[in-house]
């Protein structure tokens, strides 16, 4: 019933933006009751902060994952860009809620998404100290960095989200070499 709650909400959001969205909306659309949806959710704000969690956790999962596929750390950091990216397409609607639906919310919301971005700066920010240490990049501030890198990721997929100016991954060739120059490394050739 959870999960059914929370797809309900997610379509619900992603239709009517958090303040058109009421809870009537999100029970009607799961097919439950209000007192299943308050079992669960204490508010519309909670359930809104549970899919800004699956967003962040679906994102981070995806990157460890196909982190750990790959050898070297700058075939890391390419193959985190790409999971970002292809994450971020695939999910649209979680990925409008994360970086347009929840700005400016309020104070409670608004601490969400700054820990949120915390903690995919930090995961950047790791890697990109793992390639410092193994010495495929120079040492430099990968604190800001990570930060810098986070910040261009979100300009270009609020961008797309806003506009949809042709497929989110169509872009991916660009922002490699883009970060990956960033940091003082040559992008491999993939072809593209």
């Amino acid at each position: 019933m959870k999960d059914r709650i929370l797809a309900a909400a997610l379509e619900v959001f992603a239709s009517k933006g958090y303040h058109g969205a009421v809870v009537d909306d999100i029970v009607e659309v799961s097919r439950s009751s209000k007192g299943a949806f308050y079992h669960y959710f204490p508010s519309k704000q909670s359930v809104f902060l549970t899919l800004m969690d699956e967003l962040a956790s679906v994102v981070e999962s995806g990157v460890e994952t196909a982190i750990a596929a790959e050898q070297g750390a700058l075939a890391k950091v390419e193959a985190a860009l790409r999971v970002v990216v292809e994450t971020a397409a695939a999910q649209r609607d979680l990925a409008r809620i994360l970086l347009i639906e929840a700005v400016g919310l309020g104070p409670e919301l608004e601490v969400k998404r700054l820990d949120i971005h915390r903690r995919f700066s930090g995961m950047i920010q790791r890697h990109l100290d793992h390639a410092v240490a193994e010495k495929s990049i120079p040492p430099q501030d990968t604190a800001l960095l990570a930060r810098a890198w986070l910040g261009a990721l979100n300009e270009v997929v609020t961008q797309w989200l806003v506009h949809e100016d042709g497929p989110l991954t169509g872009q991916l060739p660009a922002l490699r070499t883009m970060f990956l120059r960033s940091i003082g490394a040559e992008p491999r050739s993939h072809g593209d």
